[in-house]
């Protein structure tokens, strides 16, 4: 006759599964029953080791949070063959009184304080003004930029010693210039 050890039930299982009272550690026992590792979960599912141990250690708080946990626990239970409804539930029950007030505070919508001096709020007169004076500011910029591009981009222009030297140079059509020498 086989003797059983006192964490044995009549059927053989271990009294561990039936202690087992928090979702991780169930799935836990679900997945040491089928012989499987934390890593071969991982590997399968793409869930992050740490994840995983934060779900056997019925740490929460270290999930990234909402739909995402609910996957994960679904995905988990999915792969070591343990009720993914049930575990859903299971951990909708254990969440729903510890981490009521962190949900909620994680749904609220933060507003940036950086640019705001307390309460006070800006009128919208006061927002075009500002609007229209940065705007014409930006206008007078790329003018002044297209201004100052196109002296650059202009020939230069006459000095005093060039009229003379211009003045030289005789067109095609003009008469020939007379020396003094030649008058006489």
């Amino acid at each position: 006759m086989n003797p059983k050890t006192p964490d044995q039930t009549p059927e053989g299982r271990t009294r561990v599964a039936a202690a087992a009272t928090s979702l991780g550690a169930k799935l836990r026992t679900a997945r040491e029953q089928r012989g499987v590792s934390l890593r071969d979960i991982s590997e399968q599912t793409r869930i992050s080791m740490r994840y995983l141990e934060a779900i056997e250690t019925d740490d929460y708080k270290r999930l990234p949070g909402g739909i995402f946990n609910r996957s994960f626990i679904r995905s988990y239970a999915r792969f070591v063959k343990y009720d993914e409804e049930s575990a859903v539930s299971d951990y909708a029950n254990t969440t729903h009184g510890q981490s009521e007030s962190a949900e909620e505070d994680s749904i609220k919508p933060q507003r940036s304080r950086i640019y705001m001096d307390g309460d006070a709020t800006r009128s919208p007169l006061v927002t075009w003004l500002l609007s229209i004076i940065i705007l014409g500011i930006l206008i007078l910029g790329v003018y002044a930029g297209l201004h100052f591009y196109r002296r650059t981009d202009a020939p230069p222009a006459r000095t005093d010693n060039q009229p003379a030297a211009a003045a030289a140079v005789a067109p095609d059509n003009a008469p020939p210039a007379q020396t003094p020498a030649a008058q006489t």
